[in-house]
């Protein structure tokens, strides 16, 4: 196994200090910045790197550090809590999936952990980062797997005139909180590749997120090509070629790192489409040790695979040219002894369309045998966007889950939040012990988180002016400038966060539809509103960077400069900053393109409420004693016509709801009407909405059944996968030798009599089930009524016999034949279906 070597050299009375400074999770829950910023007060508040900050001193400083009393008792403490953390009974190992989960590998292109650690773009990182909180929280035995980037995603900067640029700083690994992995003879370890010519190598290393380690790869070694040494430079490169590169690394390279460091997980989560290369390798894998022909070591793969798409828009998934896949993976499908076009049909609609380019997200479909969405809405829009995959399949029939988003609450608490909530005994939820939230917030007087709302707008407040006074010195702005922005907002009057990023379907000017109207009600004397918004727009959107540009030349005018404020750089400390201290989190993407959305989940815990489009995680959160809601619920074609009516009825609920809600105050100055709202959204959104319940939710139905059936079918040398492989084989070679005669239907007391004639052919009655099925009506899903087999009429023709209650007319039915194996999925491992032709 790998050896970690330690540089800095510690006084005993210091001893595990630098563990502290490498422990993502202790990172992220802010517990130890008093120590971070006790060693380097300006280096911790320029980079929030505890890594970085232990290294900067000194044996002298570090010697005086360790003289310390009072330093060395906050350091024994928070060592003494990590040990604990790390060892007290956890959720998991109580649960029954630990009976069958050994170990889960959760592949992501990006992890959002910290500002530390910059290997994230958004909120896809940000949840890969809380998954991987939450999981260690829980006792989850998950280990993470991704790239390290030089670079990562770009930096922003805003100039005078509301430009935004684009920066990339260097991440030295020597600074920032990880390690280089070793094998067990001590050497570093390094993951070769084949690529086309040549052999490129991958460095490893480790982040701790507390009990959990988190795998990453760069090119960065010595032995590379200069280009190849530049493929995990930027995140999500736009070069097809090196993306194409940087996904082999992270599923071909991962795979095989987990292998070199003796990891075996039972389950393989992926994080999107990116990471769908894993499969291959691992039925790679499964191929040589067992030796078994690629299709049954994929069919025990699949059977361990989970996959979650992240992707309301077809247009986003990822497409290659099917060139890269004749060049990079033909010498793969030659040592599996497949064609190559085997290969390409795995990432193909039409396997038949050799024009067709090689999308990711149809590859990680075709080895995974649990698909989902990551809310109820995008589960529906998923199983449209897939369908193509499944031709005569009814929608509710596509096989896409959901599972919805959550946010890891200790990371997005505020000070004031986390004292209330350790005051009334509730922080044990996050580790999965269940507490009476709703009970204990309704003991809380309003008057107490009304005091906690105004302490985290103070805290905002005061960190909006510091922030804006610094950024306009950046952009060269002149002494009045910076001294107006260290004056901007009051910490007393309502406060909007709008942060998203800026591209089109997000529609982030929807608040600017009517900037007059926007700014009478910013500066209404006797209830005035002030705004904070942040944002990125892709390097390549100038629509996105268009829209920024707007709501910066909107916070210039004079009549709002005090009002409003565009903050540049959105990242992970801006975030935190945004959901402690606003009152109302604005969200407005267009139906149903927010996949799930969490931003407006970080608010929760901090009191904070929601005013969002009835998208994503707030079209099944939303009630309207937890907040508010923008549209009716349904998408529109005609989206200018209906943006305009959105933002006029945004403007309404500002203006006749929200703010004179927050301004109704009571003898004491509390609002008790917007306090209800905070303290029903705080106690029923905020578990719903947590990733502790996410986890739960993947351990339970995703990862424990995963793990058993991947276990199954490598078990006796994949016998069970092999008879799948069989069985699917036979399938697809005489599905067309499947027929009906005429069904007969007779009404008796009960209902009615279904009979009718099925000729199997060389499929035979024992690999399909014969069904009645009607779509779904009202509420509830479609029907099945499976058909019982009768006689053997003629050699491979048989009868087929059931009744229905009579609740539903005969012609609601339609007869049908589908594959069945027992120890296999329909219609995932086998699609077709024969329906009988009225």
């Amino acid at each position: 196994m790998n050896q970690h070597r330690t540089e800095i050299d510690l006084p005993e009375s210091l001893f595990g200090l630098d563990e502290l400074a490498l422990d993502m999770r202790l990172i992220s829950s802010h517990r130890a910045d008093r120590v971070w910023h006790r060693v380097n007060p300006e280096l911790w508040a320029a980079s929030r790197n505890p890594w970085a900050v232990l290294k900067s001193i000194g044996a002298p400083e570090l010697a005086a550090l360790g003289a310390d009393e009072a330093f060395t008792e906050q350091v024994r403490d928070l060592v003494d809590d990590r040990q604990r953390r790390n060892s007290d009974p956890f959720w998991f190992p109580q649960s029954k999936a630990a009976n069958t989960l050994a170990l889960v590998a959760y592949f992501s292109m990006e992890f959002g952990l910290s500002e530390a650690l910059p290997i994230y773009a958004g909120g896809l990182g940000v949840l890969a980062g809380d998954h991987m909180k939450a999981a260690t929280d829980l006792g989850v035995p998950v280990v993470g797997v991704g790239l390290l980037y030089q670079q990562g995603y770009f930096r922003q900067a805003l100039d005078s005139q509301g430009n935004q640029h684009e920066l990339y700083p260097f991440s030295d690994p020597s600074e920032i909180p990880v390690r280089r992995l070793r094998g067990a003879d001590g050497a570093w370890i390094r993951i070769p590749l084949e690529f086309p010519g040549r052999t490129v190598y991958l460095r490893a290393w480790e982040v701790n997120v507390g009990r959990l380690s988190l795998y990453l790869l760069d090119s960065n070694d010595p032995a590379n090509d200069p280009s190849d040494r530049g493929i995990t430079a930027q995140l999500y490169e736009a070069d097809s070629a090196v993306r194409w590169e940087q996904e082999m690394a992270l599923g071909f390279g991962g795979w095989r790192l987990l292998r070199e460091l003796g990891r075996y997980p039972d389950v393989c989560h992926l994080n999107e489409g990116h990471a769908a290369f894993a499969v291959l390798e691992r039925a790679r894998w499964i191929a040589l040790e067992h030796e078994v022909p690629f299709d049954v070591a994929l069919t025990v793969a699949r059977a361990g695979t989970v996959f979650t798409t992240h992707t309301p828009v077809a247009a986003a998934f990822d497409r290659f040219d099917p060139s890269f896949v004749v060049s990079y993976l033909s010498p793969f499908a030659a040592e599996m002894q497949v064609s190559i076009e085997d290969i390409l049909r795995l990432g193909r609609a039409d396997p038949g369309d050799h024009s067709e380019p090689f999308n990711m997200a149809y590859l990680a479909i075709r080895g995974a045998s649990r698909i989902n969405g990551v809310s109820r809405l995008h589960g529906e829009v998923s199983r449209e966007l897939f369908g193509d995959l499944f031709p005569r399949c009814p929608i509710e029939e596509v096989p896409v889950g959901h599972v919805t988003n959550g946010v890891h609450v200790p990371s997005w608490d505020s000070p004031a939040a986390d004292e209330v909530w350790t005051n009334a005994e509730l922080r044990r939820q996050w580790q999965g012990v269940p507490t009476p939230i709703v009970d204990w917030m309704e003991k809380i007087p309003a008057a107490e988180l009304w005091r906690m709302r105004n302490r985290n707008r103070e805290r905002f407040v005061l960190w909006s002016r510091q922030r804006l006074a610094r950024q306009f010195t950046v952009a060269g702005a002149g002494p009045d400038r910076i001294d107006e922005a260290q004056r901007i907002f009051d910490p007393n009057i309502l406060t909007l966060g709008f942060a998203r990023r800026f591209t089109e379907y997000k529609r982030t000017a929807l608040l600017l539809h009517d900037p007059d109207r926007l700014a009478r009600i910013l500066t209404n004397a006797d209830r005035p509103v002030q705004i904070a918004v942040a944002g990125k727009a892709h390097p390549a959107d100038g629509f996105g960077k268009a829209l920024i540009q707007r709501w910066y030349e909107f916070s210039q005018r004079e009549d709002v400069r005090s009002r409003v404020a565009f903050i540049a750089d959105y990242d992970l400390l801006p975030a935190e900053q945004l959901v402690n201290g606003v009152d109302v989190w604005v969200n407005t993407p267009r139906r149903p393109w927010e996949a799930s959305g969490t931003s407006g989940m970080k608010v929760l815990v901090n009191g904070g409420l929601n005013v969002s489009e009835l998208d994503g995680w707030w079209a099944e959160a939303y009630a309207p004693q937890v907040g508010w809601a923008i549209g009716d619920g349904r998408e529109h074609d005609d989206t200018a016509q209906w943006d305009a009516e959105e933002a006029d009825g945004l403007y309404r609920l500002l203006e006749n709801e929200i703010v004179p809600m927050f301004y109704a105050r009571d003898e004491n100055g509390v609002p008790d009407e917007w306090m209800r709202r905070v303290r029903e959204s705080m106690a029923t959104l905020t578990p719903q909405f947590s990733s502790e319940r996410m986890i739960r939710e993947y351990v339970e139905n995703l990862y424990a059944p995963a793990s058993f059936a991947y276990r199954t079918r490598l078990a006796d040398n994949c016998r069970i996968a092999a008879d799948v492989q069989r069985w699917r084989d036979m399938i697809e070679n005489y599905w067309g030798e499947v027929t009906f005669g005429t069904v007969h239907v007779d009404p008796d007391d009960k209902g009615y009599a279904f009979r009718i004639l099925v000729s199997l052919g060389a499929i035979g009655p024992e690999a399909v089930q014969v069904q009645l099925f009607a779509s779904a009506a009202g509420q509830g899903g479609p029907e099945r009524i499976l058909m019982e087999r009768g006689d053997e009429v003629v050699r491979g023709t048989y009868s087929y016999h059931c009744r229905t209650d009579g609740s539903r007319p005969p012609r609601d039915y339609t007869p049908r034949v589908i594959p069945f194996h027992p120890d296999a999925s329909f219609p995932l491992e086998a699609n077709r279906i024969c329906w009988y032709q009225h």
